[in-house]
C-alpha cells in the first residue's frame, strides 16, 4: 500500500500549545483520528483570533470559510495529558482559498505526532456560495 506524504515548510506562521483531553481519546486510549482534525481546528481558530477574526465564519461581513478537503498523516501516538505544539503555515493561495499545513509535536519528547493539511475555501454564508478571499484575510493571514 502506498503511503501518503505531506511536505512541510521550514517556517510556520503560528504556533500554539494544546493539551490532550479525555474526549480526544478513542478506544485505543490515544488521540483518535477524527480528533486530530479537531485539534487542528482549535489551533486554526486561535490563529484567526490572534489575527483579529472572531471565528471561522465571519472574516468579513457574511464571508467565512469552509474546509474543502483534509489530509492527516500519523507519525506517533498522543495520550491523555500530553501537551502538543501545533504549528500552522499557509500554502497554495488562490482566488478562493488556500491550504493550511499543520505539524503536531508532543512537547515532552519533541516527537512528531501528525502532519495535516486542510483546504480552506472562502464561503459567503448569506448567499451559500463560494466567495473570493477578502483582502483583509490576505493582509492578516497570508502575509
Amino acid at each position: 500500500m502506498a503511503c501518503l506524504t505531506l511536505a512541510l515548510p521550514d517556517q510556520f506562521q503560528f504556533t500554539t500549545t494544546l493539551k490532550v483531553r479525555v474526549n480526544d481519546l478513542n478506544y485505543g486510549a490515544h488521540v483518535g483520528n477524527d480528533n486530530i482534525l479537531t485539534l487542528c481546528q482549535q489551533a486554526r481558530i486561535e490563529w484567526y483570533r490572534q489575527c483579529g477574526f472572531a471565528n471561522e465564519i465571519s472574516f468579513e461581513n457574511s464571508i467565512g470559510q469552509i474546509i474543502a478537503d483534509a489530509l492527516v498523516i500519523y507519525k506517533g501516538e498522543a495520550f491523555l495529558g500530553d501537551e502538543l505544539q501545533i504549528d500552522i503555515a499557509h500554502d497554495d493561495i488562490n482566488k478562493y482559498g488556500f491550504d493550511l499545513l499543520y505539524r503536531i509535536t508532543r512537547l515532552a519528547d519533541n516527537k512528531e505526532i501528525a502532519r495535516a493539511k486542510t483546504g480552506v475555501i472562502c464561503f459567503d454564508y448569506a448567499t451559500r456560495k463560494v466567495a473570493a478571499i477578502p483582502e483583509i484575510v490576505k493582509e492578516k493571514l497570508l502575509r
